[in-house]
């Protein structure tokens, strides 16, 4: 009792102290020769910005005279004009602040002391250095102020959630390991990819989807890679996306990889974003599929003492599954990205699906749908390419579709179709053609067309297509898969050549 009473005296006295900012003023790290001398080398030799642009911006100087001499250096400069003292004088002998340093004669002066152009980017990166700590520092104090000020209004657990976006906004920003790389290395690179497809059972570059033919077609689903999974109500899109997940985590196995680094050769940890359905529900799918018991058996609970010694059987198999599962409903995207990033983190993550796109919600209300979901398929491609996994996103499509004489699903019946189709590496659609022909089941007393629509029924039957519509690195066509509905389960589609009681040859 007395140490809680001793923190929530300490708290307010914590939030006080850095609300005054005096302890912040005191400490707050900087360098201002590092300034002095990098702004020198840039004002005697312009080339020296195109070095450090990538590291610094203006708002990284501690000084406010110093980011105001940057920010006008780097307006000529991308003007491709000179930014010398001289040139510089008349933007900024009015300014204030430089007139208390000596007007311009301090940009003289600055020049004038500038020892070497070549330590530079060492200026640069101290800068940097210190500014982040400074954003720290002030996180730090933020997060103290909201943290005493108890609103009702004012959720811890929302405030979690702002400070670690913070914290990973302040981690991502300023990297300067990107830009152009020589050809060179990106051959480098193309060759090991290359020699791992070889040396990987079935010849796949990517993760294997535990689907033989849709793996021949897309080469496994590739890092980087946004996929977008789409099909109309009750086709089976769900299904199929936990039937990949699953496949990919219940192979998982952790070694050295090619490129020398440790992580997934065989499968790999799984995040699934379930923006519809329940953990629960899920699960259910999954546990249908591994132990061949009808999924509405297992909700009713209409089971035999058998199967469900099966039941429990597969869920004890499937414990140690890397499959989490995160059905928070209407996520924003930066609070999904900032899910997936410390997953990544906590248990590594090599595949990322998102069931379904249009119930995630924009960061910010949009003046359209169209603009919103712009910017979600934008974020889930830079989620692709910042983690270095795949993501399979799934998709609704317009009601046309059901207006056609032909329901077989094409680019344009995409909700919002224009950015989806656009930022999308890998487009698919799942079509069942036996939910439609069930649909058009003739009159008893027509015996003619009953006939010939029961004959149309069994060639469909347990039948589904995957149809890629768009694939950036390979080639678009269809997949023929076996869908169990019972179990909701889509497999290999055994060909009647194929029959000979060992599956594939």
């Amino acid at each position: 009792m007395n140490e809680l009473t001793t923190v929530a005296e300490t708290v307010p006295e914590l939030a006080a102290r850095a609300n005054t900012g005096s302890v912040m003023e005191q400490i707050a790290p900087h360098n201002i020769e590092a300034e002095q001398q990098l702004l020198g080398a840039i004002l005697t030799n312009n080339d020296v910005f195109d070095r450090v642009a990538s590291i610094i911006t203006e708002e990284h100087f501690y000084d406010p005279v110093h980011a105001k001499i940057y920010e006008v250096a780097k307006a000529r400069i991308a003007k491709n004009l000179q930014a010398t003292p001289v040139t510089l004088k008349a933007f900024l002998e009015e300014h204030p602040g430089l007139k208390e340093l000596g007007g311009p004669a301090y940009l003289a002066k600055l020049a004038g002391n500038a020892i070497a152009s070549f330590a530079a980017g060492d200026y640069a990166h101290i800068i940097y250095d210190l500014a982040i700590r400074r954003e720290l520092m002030s996180l730090g104090k933020n997060i103290a102020a909201q943290a005493a000020n108890v609103d009702v209004e004012s959720e811890p657990r929302e405030q979690i959630v702002q400070a670690e976006q913070a914290l990973y906004k302040l981690g991502e920003a300023g990297k300067s390991d990107t830009g152009f790389q020589s050809f060179l290395k990106a051959v480098t690179d193309a060759v090991q990819m290359a020699h791992a497809a070889y040396q990987r059972e079935g010849g796949l570059a990517g993760i294997s989807t535990g689907l033989t033919d849709l793996d021949k077609k897309l080469g496994g689903l590739h890092p980087s890679d946004l996929l977008i999974l789409a099909g109309r109500p009750s086709m089976g899109k769900t299904s199929l996306a936990c039937n990949i997940a699953f496949n990919i985590a219940k192979v998982y196995k952790r070694g050295l990889r090619p490129d020398g680094r440790e992580g997934a050769v065989n499968g790999g940890v799984v995040g699934f974003y379930s923006l519809e359905m329940s953990a629960e529900q899920l699960a259910s799918r999954i546990l249908s599929e591994a132990s061949r018991i009808p999924s509405h058996k297992i909700r009713r609970g209409d089971m035999t003492e058998e199967e469900f010694r099966r039941f429990v059987s597969a869920a004890k198999d499937l414990e140690a599954c890397p499959l989490f599962i995160d059905d928070t409903p209407a996520l924003p995207i930066s609070q999904l990205a900032a899910r997936a990033r410390r997953l990544k983190r906590t248990h590594g993550l090599d595949a990322l699906f998102i069931d379904y796109l249009q119930l995630v919600r924009p960061a910010t209300a949009k003046d359209s749908r169209v603009n919103e979901v712009s910017e979600i398929t934008q974020g889930l491609k830079a989620i692709a390419k910042e983690l270095d996994i795949p993501v399979i996103a799934l998709s609704q499509l317009s009601r046309q579709v059901e207006n056609r004489d032909d329901k077989r699903p094409q680019l344009s019946d995409l909700r919002e179709s224009g950015s989806i189709e656009q930022d999308a590496d890998v487009v698919m659609f799942v079509y069942r053609g036996e939910y439609y022909k069930e649909r058009e089941k003739p009159p008893e007393n027509d015996t003619e067309r009953m006939a010939a629509w029961m004959e149309e029924m069994e060639s469909l039957h347990g039948k589904a297509d995957v149809i890629i519509g768009k694939q950036r690195h390979g080639p678009i066509g269809d997949v023929s898969l076996a869908f169990e509905g019972e179990f909701t389960k889509f497999s290999d589609l055994v060909q009647p050549w194929q029959q000979d009681g060992d599956g594939y040859q």
